[in-house]
């Protein structure tokens, strides 16, 4: 019983998202493009549960290229009025269109010459006459069985912000690069983080005519456990890492009387600054290396180590 009431309930729900997606017009495409030449911030109000739903609805489009906050409806005809600027555009939603707080504050913004999109399931309602562009949720009955608690319009309300985002993001041409950007410190940002990010700068060099002793010194001081042979155009074309040079000695090799190109790797893995920090660990897992140069136009400008991607937080 207890299964079959929350497959009733999302069955509801899904209902309920195919209305709106039916009801879909040219109004989505106004309130699209009225958005993408808004001068200033999206502003998104709404109380309850509109006001929650709002809320994240500003915080994906904020994440994603377009600038928003939200203004609770209350606080802002006791002062919060003035976070409002000239060129901001403003998101109201509520499912009656008849929110007291909300009609409260609507016609002021109006008269102050701000745009009003609103989300609405009543298209005859005060919001929606002071809107520019309403957004019909098309919701006919909630989930919830006593058709009271907000269910279906608040999930529809969520999706349709979504597909107002995802509108905008690819409009914008956002991409990976700026979600990055904007979510410094979170795990989705750090899986984002580039190779120039974490790259080392001070390389461990040699040549392939410097006698061995001398390019085991440089590895060492260097402290990655590897150094990068580079011929006089300063073109990377080998290296030489703590595995290389136990292979070379246990094959015989001397460290006394060998060249730094006796002992080297030809031709190693390389990254480039732009790659992902994963697409770089990918390569180094399916290599079994720990030591990856990074190059550019065949130079080395860098260095990664495994344990600049662990401590990098990317994985």
């Amino acid at each position: 019983m207890i299964l079959d009431i929350a497959k009733k309930t999302i069955d509801e729900e899904i209902n309920a998202l195919n209305r709106l997606k039916d009801s879909l017009d040219e109004n989505f495409e106004k309130a699209v493009n009225l958005i993408l030449n808004c001068k200033g911030k999206v502003v998104i109000t709404g109380i309850g549960k509109s006001g929650i739903v709002g809320k994240k609805i500003s915080s994906t489009f904020s994440s994603t290229g377009t600038p928003s906050f939200f203004l609770h409806p209350a606080e802002a005809i006791h002062g919060d009025l003035g976070m409002v600027e000239k060129e901001d555009l403003i998101l109201a939603i509520s499912n009656s269109g008849e929110t007291p707080e909300l009609i409260a504050i609507i016609p002021i913004l109006k008269r102050w010459g701000n745009r009003i999109i609103s989300i609405t399931n009543k298209k005859d309602s005060t919001l929606a006459k002071y809107s520019d562009v309403v957004l019909y949720l098309n919701v006919d009955k909630e989930a919830c069985p006593l058709n009271l608690a907000p269910t279906s319009t608040s999930t529809a309300t969520l999706v349709l912000g979504d597909a107002l985002a995802v509108a905008l993001l690819t409009l914008r041409g956002f991409k990976e690069e700026d979600f990055a950007r904007f979510h410094p410190g979170g795990s989705l940002g750090k899986k984002l983080m580039k190779v120039e990010h974490i790259m080392r700068k001070d390389l461990p060099l040699s040549y392939t005519d410097t006698p061995l002793r001398e390019a085991i010194i440089e590895m060492s001081e260097k402290g990655l456990g590897a150094v990068l042979i580079v011929d006089k155009n300063n073109n990377l074309v080998g290296i030489i890492t703590d595995g290389d040079l136990r292979r070379f000695i246990n094959k015989g090799g001397s460290i006394d009387n060998s060249l730094t190109g006796d002992a080297m790797t030809k031709n190693p893995k390389v990254a480039e600054k732009h790659w992902y920090v994963l697409q770089a660990l990918e390569l180094m897992e399916r290599y079994n290396i720990t030591v990856l140069p990074v190059v550019e136009n065949s130079k080395p400008i860098g260095i990664v180590h495994i344990h600049d991607i662990l401590k990098s937080g990317a994985i």
